[in-house]
């Protein structure tokens, strides 16, 4: 039996709250929510946990070869000083935008919200209709759906990326930006610094441009620059469609779907300003800010992959 005086449908996506609409039924409720999000958000998926551990190690060989291959053997004293702050500096701020993406609550919709309280907490008009989400029992907010793989609804999902072991939602797409710029300047950098030590090793007969022989630094290089390219091109493309989105307040899956607009776009900067935070400035790149600790505490959950820590 449905509640006297509005509908509610069982479907996918498309509209009902708005997004600042939490469900907020009674007080237990509203405590449950505040405890969950001292806790940081983890999704238990065997392939995204390995890409992520792949990512990190992929990086890290990154700044093992530019230290201890190109830097250090280095007898220009400042360009092996300069180079390595810039390039551990990138490496560091890539990183932490990784670990933020992806132990950052995406905007998951509490589970099981489609009660017959919260509904009538919502006081909704007569005829009015709503939208649960049938695999998560949930009510849908606007421009939200589901992923198969965090079993969760998003709000404002525009993919799940199993390199950051995480959608990227409306509360993580600020941090996933930074994770791509950040990968994508390291790799520039990379690239740069493999070939001014394929001219310095060939010019000085690959006697004394490495501490190690030069089949294994020639390897080594190699690699580097391979995955310097791809890294490259994967991320810019990440960056600029995200970019893209943001600027026309379009999630990847809402272009894909060629869904029209019932929600009043923010373009532009206005958009970027909603991701980012506040007017333009260097904190934008700050993949720090609103970092705060949270307390370590396991927990057993039902009907979903992911956990809290």
């Amino acid at each position: 039996m449905q509640p006297s005086g509005h509908r509610l449908r069982d479907v996918e996506h498309h509209p009902l709250l708005t997004e600042n609409d939490n469900y907020d039924s009674s007080s237990s409720s509203s405590s449950s929510e505040a405890d969950v999000a001292d806790r940081v958000w983890f999704i238990r998926d065997g392939c995204g946990m390995i890409c992520a551990v792949m990512t990190w190690l992929l990086v890290v060989y990154a700044d093992f070869v530019v230290t201890f291959v190109m830097l250090l053997p280095s007898k220009d004293f400042w360009y092996s000083v300069v180079n390595g702050i810039i390039f551990n500096c990138l490496a560091v701020l890539a990183l932490s935008s990784h670990l933020r993406t992806m132990l950052t609550d995406p905007g998951a919709v509490p589970k099981g919200n489609a009660t017959k309280e919260y509904m009538e907490s919502l006081q909704l008009k007569p005829g009015e209709v709503i939208y649960k989400c049938p695999k998560c029992c949930c009510i849908k907010p606007e421009r939200a759906h589901h992923c198969s793989i965090c079993k969760r609804c998003i709000r404002k999902m525009d993919h799940h990326c199993p390199w950051v072991n995480n959608c990227v939602g409306e509360k993580n797409q600020r941090f996933f930006v930074l994770f791509t710029m950040y990968i994508a300047l390291s790799s520039v950098h990379a690239l740069i610094l493999c070939g001014l030590q394929f001219i310095s090793c060939v010019r000085g007969q690959w006697t004394e441009c490495s501490d190690f022989s030069p089949p294994i630094t020639v390897i080594l290089l190699i690699f580097l620059c391979l995955e310097g390219l791809l890294f490259f091109t994967f991320t810019a493309v990440m960056f600029g469609t995200q970019i893209h989105s943001i600027c026309n307040d379009e999630t990847e899956i809402e272009r894909l779907k060629s869904e029209k607009p019932t929600w009043e776009r923010r373009l532009r900067w206005e958009g970027m300003k909603s991701v980012f935070g506040g007017p333009p400035s260097l904190l934008w790149m700050n993949p720090f800010v609103g970092f705060r600790f949270r307390r370590l505490q396991m927990r057993p959950r039902r009907g979903g992959p992911e956990f809290s820590v």
